[in-house]
């Protein structure tokens, strides 16, 4: 394959082509770059860390959503790459979409750790205690990079514009499952609303198209159980992990110092 054409999807609805080069190891991300660097200025596309850590150049390809960075452009094993933007988002340009709805809903399940005392949280010169079977009951959750081709592909997203979606539930999850928060409670009456875990369909494409092995669609059945806990076994929030003095740094050995560099020598 010694040439490619790009078919982008712009924002007025029409297809624009343009043709490359192929060269080996290029993405999907290095084409689009050429194209606005070399042909086109006005195409307009998210992208940032270029190493699928960010998040930010999610798009549709081949009529999946991935990340356009870690897309090669050689695996999708065509001469024609089609490209638009994410579904069931509101496009802004070409291929940038609207993420705030995507962001309100990550923001509406409180993503991050509750406390009671917040002194504690905050100012404490002590760290909390999880063990490492405990890590493992949220790990997987943790590694979300907020792309939002979850989201994209998610069939009751397209339906539902209420519905939380795979991503919110899966860091609502992330932190019922961490021992050292206690907003067990609050999470689980977020969750078990008519447009929360309850309204998943169980298609798992979110967990499909998910690029960090993320498994949203485990973390909806996982935050169903703990409602589940809740309402039969009339189960309650217990406290958070207790704080533990950390302990002092061993100083470093003392080894052998290399010999000092003579800048004499070494100009002669």
């Amino acid at each position: 394959m010694d040439k490619i054409t790009m078919e982008v999807v712009r924002s007025d609805g029409n297809k624009t082509r343009y043709d490359l080069k192929f060269r080996k190891g290029m993405t999907v991300l290095d084409a689009l770059i050429e194209v606005r660097e070399k042909q086109d200025p006005t195409l307009a596309y998210r992208h940032s860390c270029r190493m699928g850590i960010c998040g930010s150049c999610g798009m549709n390809i081949q009529g999946m959503p991935r990340l356009a960075c870690q897309t090669q452009v050689s695996s999708l094993g065509k001469e024609t790459v089609r490209v638009e933007p994410l579904h069931g988002m509101h496009v802004i340009k070409d291929l940038v979409v609207d993420i705030d709805p995507f962001l309100a809903m990550h923001t509406f399940v409180k993503p991050y750790l509750i406390r009671q005392d917040l002194k504690e949280r905050d100012r404490s010169d002590r760290e909390y205690r999880v063990l490492s079977e405990e890590v493992e009951r949220f790990l997987q959750f943790d590694y979300c990079i907020m792309c939002a081709l979850c989201y994209s592909a998610c069939p009751t997203v397209a339906l539902d514009p209420y519905y939380l979606g795979p991503q919110a539930i899966g860091q609502a999850y992330r932190y019922m499952a961490d021992p050292r928060d206690e907003g067990w409670e609050q999470r689980v009456d977020l969750l078990d609303e008519a447009q929360g875990v309850w309204r998943c369909h169980v298609a798992g494409s979110c967990s499909l198209v998910c690029p960090k092995d993320v498994d949203p669609a485990k973390a909806v059945q996982m935050a169903r159980m703990e409602i589940l806990k809740k309402r039969v076994l009339r189960k309650r929030a217990k406290a958070g992990s207790p704080l533990v003095s950390v302990a002092p740094a061993a100083a470093p050995k003392q080894g052998t110092k290399a010999p000092p560099f003579d800048f004499r020598r070494e100009g002669t």
